[in-house]
């Protein structure tokens, strides 16, 4: 189990850094034509350049007062990997946003570090519900069919609840299964109104919604 945990955390950071060049180039992933992609990194982003200007203060800083080259050097290297680390973090998020399908499928995403993906015949109601949870960005509590709630910079703004559980992925490999799913969305409602007007098209269509 613990050596999973390290792929899989190899795997999020390769990802992440990847992330960088698309971002550079303002590309999204896993967005296809006729897809709503919903950004979900408003309330990150102030803290994520907060954090890149201390680390970046840090570093300078560090240079002036350590008079040993050696210690500098590692220093500089660990600050630099923190850098990196925080700029591919929130490049995964820019360029993984969460979407809604042209199907009314939804997928529910942050960064490379959960990636859920819903089938709209397993939604039985989408809504804005504005949350402010404490704790840890990813809450999971098993009990009454599991509750997963996704937070992003101390809040959660819609809530899915869906007609059967879904299984998902933890971040360290461990799967869960969830039958209402909380996340953040800088604009809810966009996740509210596309959910119902593909899910509208695809039955004007005749075509099953899943």
């Amino acid at each position: 189990m613990r050596g999973i945990a390290w792929r899989r955390v190899l795997t999020q950071n390769i990802r992440s850094v990847g992330s960088l060049a698309r971002w550079a180039v303002r590309r999204t992933h896993g967005v296809r034509e006729g897809d709503q992609p919903v950004p979900y990194t408003g309330p990150q982003t102030a803290m994520m350049y907060g954090l890149l200007f201390v680390a970046v203060v840090e570093t300078v800083m560090l240079a002036l007062l350590i008079p040993w080259p050696l210690v500098h050097r590692i220093l500089l290297v660990l600050d630099v990997y923190t850098v990196l680390m925080v700029l591919a973090l929130h490049a995964g998020c820019v360029t993984r946003p969460h979407v809604v399908g042209a199907d009314g499928s939804l997928r529910i995403r942050y960064g490379t570090l959960l990636d859920l993906r819903i089938d709209a015949d397993r939604i039985a109601s989408v809504r804005v519900e504005r949350r402010y949870p404490d704790g840890k960005l990813i809450q999971y509590d098993p009990a009454d069919d599991g509750i997963l709630d996704l937070v992003v910079g101390g809040q959660t703004t819609v809530r899915v609840e869906l007609t059967a559980p879904v299984t998902f992925v933890r971040p360290l490999g461990g799967e869960g299964r969830a039958r209402v799913i909380r996340f953040h969305a800088d604009r809810p409602e966009l996740v509210t109104r596309a959910t119902a007007d593909a899910t509208a098209r695809a039955r004007a269509r005749g075509r099953p919604v899943s």
